[in-house]
């Protein structure tokens, strides 16, 4: 079956699990010996439909999270969309796919993810342990509370109703986030940095990377963590979160 895949996660999840994959977005990065022969079809909020015409596809791949709505109602040819919302909802969606696709590995790796699931949410055992760390900023000391940030202009964060917010909530940090009504909040500028939050700056989509030492310096005090261990849903974030897991519980 030939397969668009409109999310990066899947993307490299499908192609690891034998799928062939004949079209991708711009972020799609992984497996790079394989992705760089793969045709480029678009973005993740928009798509050209003549180019993918051209690759034949069986099925487009989408995520209710990742993707528009307006991109799917367009889309001119069959087409899934999961609904990843919590390290609890992969193993169902991937096991749904798995079916459509008659992929026997995919089909594992969702068993796996329910296996994951199930195991009990880990206790925080301090700041050294801090999941997915690529560099500390300022310091990590004992905070009241935890923001995952996501976006600059405008600051945006997440709540505990999202995937990132559940895998916070496995590795033990869940009892440290804001209980938001929205799944991405926007903060107010006003009043940021907070003395009592330990700010975890991800290092995608946005590129705090680039903006570390003038972050630290306004005061905030956190670290940047890898935003694959904590968003990309499929076999990567799997892989990542097992080994943590193990490691810690």
């Amino acid at each position: 079956m030939r397969v668009i895949s409109l999310v990066p996660s899947l993307t490299e999840t499908l192609v690891e699990c034998g799928v062939e994959v004949v079209g991708r977005t711009r972020f799609c990065i992984h497996p790079e010996e394989v992705v760089r022969n793969i045709a480029v079809v678009g973005g993740t909020k928009s798509v050209n439909w003549d180019r993918c015409r051209q690759l034949k596809p069986d099925l487009v791949v989408m995520d209710r999270e990742e993707n528009t709505l307006p991109m799917a109602e367009s889309c001119p040819f069959a087409w899934h969309a999961t609904h990843i919302t919590s390290v609890g909802s992969v193993g169902d969606d991937l096991e749904t796919l798995a079916d459509k696709l008659q992929n026997y590995k995919l089909k594992r790796l969702a068993a796996e993810w329910q296996c994951l699931a199930a195991i009990p949410n880990l206790d925080f055992t301090g700041w050294d342990n801090l999941p997915g760390l690529i560099q500390s900023m300022g310091s990590i000391q004992n905070f009241t509370q935890v923001k995952y940030m996501i976006w600059q202009d405008p600051w945006m964060t997440i709540s505990r109703s999202t995937f990132v917010g559940s895998v916070l909530i496995k590795t033990g940090l869940g009892q440290l986030l804001p209980d938001y009504s929205k799944p991405y909040p926007e903060l107010t500028s006003v009043g940021l940095p907070e003395a009592d939050t330990c700010y975890l700056f991800s290092s995608e989509p946005f590129p705090f990377v680039r903006h570390i030492e003038g972050l630290e310096s306004k005061g905030f005090n956190g670290a940047l963590v890898d935003g694959e261990f904590f968003s990309w849903f499929g076999i990567r974030s799997y892989r990542m979160l097992r080994n943590y897991v193990e490691k810690y519980r």
